[in-house]
């Protein structure tokens, strides 16, 4: 049985930069304490328990910076995650002395600033992506909450804008790119004076790609990462399109030996949240087992 591992499996530029950052604070004496992320420094159960175990306490946020910024809670240093935040909160923790260490992807700073920079000049911004989404609530609050967030074909029958209107189209880092190829079809068909400005991650772009070639040439396909990400959750769909036999887990202990059964090849692939470490222990027990 041979095992087929992605190259691109695994934590992305943003999320490693991220979690390096984050890993340094919680060893630095001078980091000002408490220390705290702002819910999950990716959307990873694993990444977030080792955090924690070197001391960096998680905050449920809902977006109600009243129930952030509240009196019993103390705050020496806040933890901004890699999915981004909206503008409030940084002018808030400057009020209140509380230090900031933002690990925003650069990428999502990118469409962060151009929500804010189309809506300033007053033209129609759309974002497509999902509309619970940390990365793409805080980047309609960049836009002054004027965005309109496309999740789905009825969200787009919901617009009513003049057909002249001037729209700009940008999408969460992570989307499905024939999703947005699709939405953005229909879009342009809708308003003609429309421009995509493409801001999907290249490795999002790149990790895509491979699973649709991985499904295509292994028996079974193993798709590592957690049901609360986003990248990881469409890397399965893509590939359960194309290879059924396409299985989703969080970690080793979620592996079925009866979806290994009459396969000669395994593909493996990881989402961008997914640490090195459970990457490894999957990889190891199908060597040594199987």
């Amino acid at each position: 049985m041979k095992i087929n591992l992605s190259k691109y499996a695994g934590f992305c530029d943003g999320v490693e930069r991220a979690y390096k950052m984050a890993s340094k604070a919680s060893k630095d004496e001078k980091t000002k304490k408490p220390v705290f992320m702002l819910g999950s420094l990716a959307h990873n159960s694993d990444v977030v328990r080792k955090l924690e175990e070197a001391g960096i306490k998680k905050i449920k946020f809902d977006g109600n910076l009243k129930k952030l910024f509240n009196s019993k809670r103390k705050i020496g240093t806040l933890i901004i995650t890699a999915h981004g935040v909206g503008p409030k909160i940084y002018d808030l923790c400057k009020q209140k002395g509380i230090n900031i260490i933002d690990t925003t992807c650069p990428k999502v700073v990118k469409i962060q600033h151009l929500a804010e920079f189309f809506s300033k000049k007053i033209e129609k911004v759309i974002i497509i992506g999902e509309k619970k989404h940390k990365e793409v609530k805080g980047t309609k609050e960049w836009s002054g909450g004027k965005a309109v967030v496309i999740e789905n074909e009825k969200d787009l029958k919901n617009i009513k804008w003049g057909k002249d209107e001037k729209v700009n189209i940008i999408s969460q880092t992570t989307q499905d790119e024939k999703f947005i190829e699709k939405i953005v079809g229909l879009i342009e068909a809708k308003y003609s004076n429309s421009k995509l400005i493409n801001t999907i991650c290249l490795a999002t772009s790149n990790r895509q790609k491979e699973a649709r070639q991985m499904a295509k040439e292994n028996d079974v396909m193993i798709i590592i990462g957690s049901p609360e990400s986003s990248n990881s959750t469409n890397l399965w769909k893509i590939s359960k399109e194309i290879n059924p036999r396409s299985y989703f887990i969080e970690r080793l202990e979620n592996i079925d030996r009866k979806w290994l059964e009459n396969s000669q090849k395994i593909g493996i692939t990881a989402g961008a949240s997914a640490p090195s470490w459970i990457i490894d222990e999957v990889c190891f027990f199908l060597k040594k087992k199987l």
